[in-house]
């Protein structure tokens, strides 16, 4: 990372350091991927971590000087890191716990600590070429898997079944990790969002949705599929037709200058219009990289202008209570122009 973007918040919120203690803010700023804390001050850049973990920072963060506060503790050792003119620290306080918080007010004298809000979580909002290729080889994985587990989807088999197959596919085939917990959810289970995998075996008639990722180099990938089995009603195929149109017509409109809202929007009015507006509460899409929600958002909130490098899904849903559900998610990065798909599997219905 280039650590003039955080001089200049360093410079722009008139403090003189920055304690990141969020493990993703971390790892981005230093490459460091263990646990701990980063201070950067105007004098020095250090990692405080304990025993576990140092001979660890000290290859990963080769630039930054490895302090072990086994001994101490973090307020100790930030007590004597921090020069006599070293008074106002800038702190994650949408991360921090508050007793961490708590004890650094009450051990710190004379420090007065100042809430970044979301600063550094911003500096993570446009990737670079690096960071676009680990998300795309993610990406890819989760194609191959889709690919891979539509020959297990039958009557009888379990939604943990094919969640366990879907994670031990991915961790077979370049993943380091699983993104999130995996979502199989069939049937009536299919209309919660965020459902999670039980004993229920498939049945003719079903709908199931599988939202899966996993992680390659530090980065995330996400996806979702819907697909039936055995057969569909016509309210099925008119539901899952309506969420395909407004994920088509939500791309197309994507391309730098465009505010997420907007494109939030196009895709809801068209939910909304068929008659399912309040079938889809969650938002279209969230910013993925080394955490799996990042921002800006797809949503109705938030207004911040497209540009290029930002990577996003795109995941309209209609959920319908006791019934069934149907989401289809892609994931794409920003262009000059538009937009590029990272998630190329078949996105027109599948009756397996």
């Amino acid at each position: 990372m280039d650590y003039q973007r955080l001089e200049d918040i360093r410079r722009s919120k008139e403090i003189d350091a920055i304690l990141i203690t969020d493990r993703y803010n971390m790892r981005y700023i230093t490459g460091y991927r263990g646990e701990g804390m980063y201070l950067y001050t105007k004098y020095g850049r250090y990692i405080l971590t304990d025993s576990r973990y140092t001979e660890q920072a000290i290859l990963e963060s080769p630039i930054s000087e490895c302090v072990d506060i086994t001994s101490d503790g973090y307020a100790k050792k930030l007590a004597e890191l921090l020069a006599d003119d070293i008074k106002r620290i800038g702190f994650e306080n949408q991360s921090i716990s508050y007793r961490l918080y708590e004890e650094f007010s009450k051990r710190l004298d004379g420090i007065t600590f100042i809430g970044l809000d979301d600063s550094i979580d911003k500096l993570r909002a446009i990737k670079d070429e690096e960071e676009i290729e680990n998300i795309r080889m993610a990406e890819k994985i989760g194609d191959e898997a889709f690919s891979y587990i539509l020959k297990y989807i039958k009557p009888g088999v379990t939604e943990k079944e094919i969640a366990l197959k879907l994670e031990y596919y991915m961790k077979s085939n370049g993943a380091e990790a699983l993104s999130f917990d995996t979502i199989v959810a069939s049937g009536k289970n299919s209309s919660m969002p965020h459902a999670i995998p039980t004993d229920k075996a498939f049945e003719a008639g079903d709908f199931v949705t599988m939202d899966f990722g996993c992680i390659y180099q530090g980065y995330c990938s996400d996806m979702t599929r819907t697909v039936a089995i055995g057969n569909v009603s016509a309210k099925q195929r008119s539901i899952y037709d309506i969420v395909l149109k407004a994920q088509q017509e939500a791309l197309k409109a994507i391309k730098p200058g465009m505010k997420c809202n907007e494109i939030d929007k196009l895709a809801r009015d068209i939910i909304r219009d068929a008659g399912y507006g309040n079938c889809f509460g969650h938002g279209l899409g969230h910013s993925v990289g080394l955490f799996i929600h990042e921002e800006p958002r797809f949503s109705m909130k938030c207004n911040t202008t497209l540009v290029p490098g930002m990577v996003l899904t795109v995941e309209p849903g209609i959920y319908l209570p006791g019934q069934f559900g149907v989401r289809i998610e892609d994931l794409i990065v920003v262009t000059e122009n538009g937009y590029t798909n990272l998630t190329s599997s078949e996105k027109d219905l599948i009756i397996v």
